[in-house]
C-alpha cells in the first residue's frame, strides 16, 4: 500500500515536472519570436526619433542606400503596393553568431503616415500576392498600425519587399483628410555590430584596451582568442578576449596602442533609411479634373468647326 501511494507521488511529480518545462519551453520559444526579429520594438515606443534618424542604426552602425518607390496618388479605401529595395552583392557572406559564414539577411521598417494600415489578406490582389511571397508583416505595436515591420529574411529571394498598405478614407476617418503625407523606410542587411543592451557583437572591429607587447595569443576550443598585453602603464598583464567570427591581425611580440585594431572589420552589411511622398487623392476632384479637360476639349472642337465654317463661308462670298 505504501509503495502503491509512494509511486503515484513520483509519477505526479514526474508529470507536473514535463508540464513545468512544456509551459517554460514555450513561453520561452514566444518571447524569443516576439523579440526577433525587431529588437527596437522592446527598447522604443516609436522607432523614428525626434531627429528623423530610424533606430536601426543603433544597432546597424555601418551605412548603405536603400530605395522606396510609391505611387505618386492614392485614392482613400484602396490597396497600394510600397515596394522597397535593399540592394547588396548577393555573392557576400556575413559572419554568424557562431563564428562561421553564412548568407546575409534582410529586413525593413515601414512608417506610413497615422490612418495607413496593413491591407488585409482578402483586399490584396493576385499580382500582388506573387510579389509578397511569403513574407509576414506585423505591426510595430498594438498603438501604431501604421508602422509595419519585417524580416529578417533570406537577402537572395527578398532583397526587394513589398508591402501592401490600406489607404485611410477620410469619410469615416475624420483624422485623415486629403493631403500629401510622407512615407519613411529603414532597411538593413546582414548583422548588427551592437546588441541592444550596448554589448557588442561578434560583426565588429575588436581593439586593444591597453598600451604595451603582446605576450601571448591562446586561441580557444569553441573559436576566438585571448590575447594577452603586458601593460607599459603599469606592468600588470591585460587579457582581451575576442569572440569567434574577426580575424587576427596581430601577432605575438608586436607593440600595439590602446584602441589598436586588432581583428578585421567582418562586417559586409548594414543599414540605410529614405522617404516618400503620396497624395491621398480626393475622387471628386479627379471627376472635377476630368470634367474641366472634356469641357476644355468640347470648346477646342467646337472653336475648330466654327473656325472650318467661317472659312467656308469667306471662300463662297469671294466666289460669288
Amino acid at each position: 500500500m505504501q509503495n502503491r501511494k509512494l509511486n503515484n507521488l513520483i509519477m505526479k511529480w514526474i508529470v507536473r515536472s514535463i508540464s513545468v518545462l512544456v509551459v517554460a519551453n514555450a513561453t520561452v520559444w514566444s518571447s524569443v519570436s516576439q523579440a526577433y526579429p525587431i529588437f527596437a520594438q522592446q527598447g522604443y515606443d516609436n522607432p523614428r526619433e525626434a531627429t528623423g534618424r530610424i533606430v536601426c542604426a543603433n544597432c546597424h552602425l555601418a551605412k548603405k542606400s536603400v530605395d522606396i518607390e510609391v505611387p505618386q496618388s492614392v485614392l482613400p479605401n484602396t490597396v497600394f503596393e510600397a515596394v522597397v529595395k535593399i540592394p547588396y552583392d548577393l555573392q557576400i557572406k556575413q559572419v554568424l553568431a557562431n563564428g562561421k559564414k553564412g548568407p546575409l539577411n534582410v529586413g525593413a521598417v515601414l512608417i506610413s503616415p497615422e490612418g495607413f494600415e496593413l491591407a488585409p489578406s482578402n483586399r490584396i490582389p493576385p499580382e500582388m500576392k506573387e510579389k509578397i511571397g511569403n513574407l509576414f508583416f506585423q505591426p510595430y505595436s498594438e498603438y501604431r498600425k501604421n508602422i509595419l515591420v519585417v524580416g529578417p529574411v533570406p537577402g537572395k529571394k527578398y532583397s526587394e519587399i513589398t508591402f501592401p498598405i490600406l489607404s485611410p478614407d477620410p469619410a469615416t476617418n475624420k483624422e485623415t483628410h486629403f493631403l500629401k503625407y510622407p512615407i519613411y523606410v529603414g532597411g538593413n542587411r546582414g548583422r548588427g555590430q551592437i546588441y541592444p543592451d550596448g554589448t557588442r557583437s561578434n560583426n565588429t572591429v575588436y581593439n586593444a584596451s591597453a598600451t604595451g607587447k603582446i605576450n601571448r595569443i591562446l586561441r580557444k576550443e569553441k573559436g576566438g582568442y585571448e590575447i594577452a598585453i603586458d601593460d607599459v602603464s603599469d606592468g600588470h598583464e591585460v587579457v582581451d578576449i575576442l569572440p569567434p567570427g574577426p580575424e587576427l591581425i596581430v601577432s605575438e611580440g608586436e607593440s600595439v596602442k590602446m584602441d589598436q585594431p586588432l581583428t578585421n572589420n567582418p562586417n559586409v552589411g548594414g543599414f540605410g533609411q529614405g522617404d516618400a511622398e503620396v497624395v491621398l487623392q480626393d475622387p471628386l476632384r479627379i471627376q472635377g479634373l476630368l470634367l474641366f479637360l472634356g469641357s476644355v476639349t468640347l470648346a477646342q472642337i467646337f472653336l475648330v468647326l466654327k473656325k472650318k465654317q467661317f472659312e467656308k463661308v469667306q471662300l463662297a462670298e469671294m466666289n460669288f
